[in-house]
């Protein structure tokens, strides 16, 4: 999330005046992340946030407003978008789709500990439960394809040695592929700045819009790769455990996705080292950015191709 275009209090009183949400109180810029401009909104009758998308477009965004209605509905925490009075939870601000949603409590939670690994764990297990029911489809926009061209794109800017690890991690997982696996509705971004703890439980999943259908078990891979992981690159254990413990009691995992959690911690981390160094060498102009260290997800990387089948499970 960050602040690409510029809103203004009677910019956004104006666009409020469409919904039954009460007068504006306050509007506050959210600052962290890099995809689209958000906002914290609060008005008269409560809190909510107000987002407007940079990259996906008025015919993408159905999928992912209408999955969070489903998601909430189910009973999973995560924001639920508001309707206007026309009764649709897409309009446009300032030339951009935008829509605005639930604002959840709790905040972020920067050092996780063995529990709060095990309530996100099962949380995200049944948010791939819920999913289950949901109909609408949307292929993976940062899937192989994605990962082929834009390692091409971003491998001009890399040391030999860095091109040759990309070239090759992307061969390996071209004839490694997780493509056999349970598949479903997956969050695909669920970092620990996109879960809200409220004490010891899940405030909140937010930041759905890279959420798609693919396999449940990168999903799982690309947490555990953020909310168990050490400063070194390498994977905590007993955090990891807790995680997959807690997942696999509210969807159980199957042999085969067993013995594909290498390959699918791997590809999780090469996902996001591309992407990362994507951002870093083909920025956006903002107003506020903040593009993230790809060399963080490089050495995670290397560290799961290290350990080769020597990872924390079960």
């Amino acid at each position: 999330m960050a602040v690409f275009t510029r809103v203004t209090e009677a910019d956004i009183s104006a666009w409020l005046a469409n919904y039954s949400l009460g007068s504006l109180i306050e509007l506050q810029g959210i600052a962290s992340g890099i995809e689209n401009t958000n906002y914290f909104v609060t008005t008269s009758n409560g809190r909510f946030v107000l987002t407007l998308f940079e990259k996906l477009t008025a015919h993408e965004l159905p999928f992912y407003l209408n999955l969070m209605a489903h998601l909430a509905r189910h009973g999973i925490p995560c924001p639920c978008p508001v309707a206007d009075k026309d009764n649709r939870f897409l309009g446009t601000l300032n030339g951009k789709p935008a829509c605005i949603v639930s604002r959840l409590p709790g905040k972020s939670l920067m050092q996780p500990d063995v529990a709060s690994c095990a309530a996100v764990g099962a949380m995200l297990g049944q948010m791939h439960r819920a999913g289950q029911s949901f109909s609408d489809l949307m292929p993976n926009p940062r899937g192989a394809a994605w990962r082929g061209n834009a390692a091409q794109e971003v491998r001009k800017f890399l040391s030999a040695e860095d091109a040759a690890l990309l070239d090759s991690e992307v061969a390996f997982h071209a004839q490694h592929t997780l493509d056999a696996l349970p598949r479903g509705v997956v969050h695909a971004d669920l970092f620990r700045d996109n879960v809200l703890m409220d004490g010891e439980r899940v405030g909140g999943l937010i930041d759905f819009y890279f959420a798609c259908n693919d396999v449940l078990l990168y999903d799982v891979a690309i947490t555990v790769n953020d909310w168990c992981m050490e400063a070194s690159g390498e994977l905590n254990a007993e955090r990891t455990r807790a995680f997959l413990h807690a997942y696999h009691s509210t969807r159980p995992f199957s042999v085969q996705e067993a013995a594909s959690w290498p390959a699918a911690l791997r590809v999780a981390a090469l996902r996001f080292w591309i992407s990362r160094l994507f951002d870093l060498h083909m920025p956006r102009a903002g107003e506020i950015v903040n593009a993230h260290n790809p060399e963080q997800f490089k050495n995670i990387l290397q560290r799961h191709i290290a350990a080769g089948t020597n990872v924390p499970w079960l």
